[in-house]
């Protein structure tokens, strides 16, 4: 039977009544736009407008939308076993693990989950008791960095260094530290870029040492911080974290969540540096959104040590839809058509063509700094170019919303760090067609200069 379209009036008007939108203000304040369908990058609203969907939705949708392989896929599992608790097993959570391991070059066990915010709380409970059956019971702390974001859960949220998704939710978790992280574009003047990341690193080590460094049970990390305003590291910076966690015996949770699955032009955003994380946390594009499911991947060396016959020694956590037979399916399917059509390198290919593109705009007066990584932009926007005055919320808001009436969605660090939501971010779907780009670098190449 065909479904009859309900008039947009209609659906906002229920909108407004029934929904609370996502970090968003109340409802009555603007009016929702109804996503109706998507096709390849583009999404359609309500009323038949068409919109690049240049931020994958939650920079998630890595292979566009209407796979119907995708759909397919989820259907048929769904139909043959919808649903089995991972304290049992099933062939596509096994073969996901495997092809998982395959594609990070072996080594670890696989624990299945919802979301990044899953996955991260999932790490800090390894963590610790890690460490507990390793004799150290006294490394409860982690170490993150301002400006990262890390997910919402409270134990997740005490990792994020936001201080705005933060305020009016405190106290969180306990054991919770902080550091500034590298931020290229804001180091003093007369330092090198690899001087001044390795200058962070050194704060790093500093706060092991100031904390007593057998408290200290891990640090997370992303490769490069991406809500929180697209700060890339030289690679000296990461190496030197892998070096000062291997000194003072603290586990490196690298979280993959954004970067995994070809954002940054390879498999893993990791994989540019020379790394080998205990942990890593993945999500988003994982499954290209298509269904719910994060993976937290543990170093097998670790996993072991949750095997020492003892009672209470096994992990004594489990999630209820974690791992999920159709979402397995559809991340495997999700997987092969990645590597099937190259997706890991055309984001390489398209973030460099983004990035030669937009080099113009860093002639405009509000304009900072342009800097990005495989299919991966941020443009940070100031108020005046010698002081490095963070631009305002209006002026920001302003480019976000006449790229929209110009058909392309883009997005800004919101909610993050008081002054500095200040970088718009661009993140569209790895599979954009030549002619998406080409749109995409003329909107805002036109939007830029309606706003000099």
């Amino acid at each position: 039977m065909e479904t009859v379209k309900q008039p947009t009036q209609s659906l906002v008007e229920k909108d407004l009544q029934n929904v609370w939108h996502h970090i968003s203000a109340y409802n009555e304040k603007s009016q929702p736009m109804i996503v109706d369908r998507g096709e390849g990058a583009w999404i359609i609203d309500h009323n038949g407008n068409k919109y690049l969907d240049g931020m994958s939705g939650l920079w998630a949708v890595n292979v566009g939308y209407g796979r119907e392989e995708l759909a397919q896929v989820a259907y048929d599992q769904m139909k043959k076993l919808a649903y089995v608790p991972m304290t049992q097993s099933h062939e596509p959570a096994i073969e996901l693990a495997a092809k998982l391991n395959d594609m990070l070059g072996g080594d670890y066990m696989f624990f299945y989950s919802n979301s990044g915010s899953d996955a991260n709380e999932v790490a800090f409970k390894i963590a610790r008791q890690y460490h507990q059956q390793n004799g150290k019971g006294a490394r409860f702390k982690f170490i993150s960095r301002y400006r990262a974001y890390h997910g919402s859960s409270m134990g997740a949220l005490s990792a994020t260094g936001q201080a705005i998704r933060k305020y009016k939710y405190e106290p969180l978790s306990h054991g919770f530290l902080h550091v500034a992280p590298p931020d290229n574009y804001r180091r003093p003047k007369g330092q090198s870029i690899k001087e001044y990341n390795l200058q962070r690193a050194q704060e790093l080590e500093d706060k092991i040492i100031w904390e007593q460094k057998e408290t200290i049970a891990g640090i997370i990390m992303e490769p490069l911080i991406t809500g929180g305003g697209i700060l890339i590291p030289h690679p000296v910076y990461l190496e030197k974290v892998q070096e000062i966690c291997n000194k003072h015996g603290v586990l490196l949770i690298i979280d993959e969540v954004i970067c995994g699955f070809g954002r940054t032009g390879k498999a893993f955003g990791h994989q540019h540096f020379n790394l080998k994380p205990d942990i890593i946390t993945m999500a988003k594009g994982l499954t290209s959104a298509y269904l719910p499911l994060s993976v937290t991947a543990v170093r097998k060396e670790i996993y072991e040590k949750f095997n020492t016959g003892e009672e209470n020694s096994h992990l004594r956590h489990l999630n209820t839809f974690g791992g999920n037979p159709a979402a397995c399916a559809v991340a495997l399917k999700n997987i092969e058509i990645m590597e099937r059509e190259n997706l890991f390198d055309r984001s390489a290919e398209l973030g460099d063509r983004l990035q030669k593109e937009l080099k113009e705009l860093s002639n405009h007066p509000y304009v900072g700094d342009i800097r990005g990584l495989g299919f991966l932009l941020g443009i940070e926007m100031v108020e005046d170019k010698i002081t490095m005055e963070p631009a305002s919320n209006e002026r920001v808001l302003k480019i976000v919303s006449d790229c929209k009436a110009n058909g392309l969605i883009i997005g800004k660090n919101g909610d993050t760090v008081a002054g500095y939501n200040n970088i718009l971010t661009i993140s569209p779907p790895l599979s954009c067609t030549d002619e998406d780009l080409e749109f995409m670098i003329a909107v805002l190449k036109k939007v830029f200069k309606e706003n000099e």
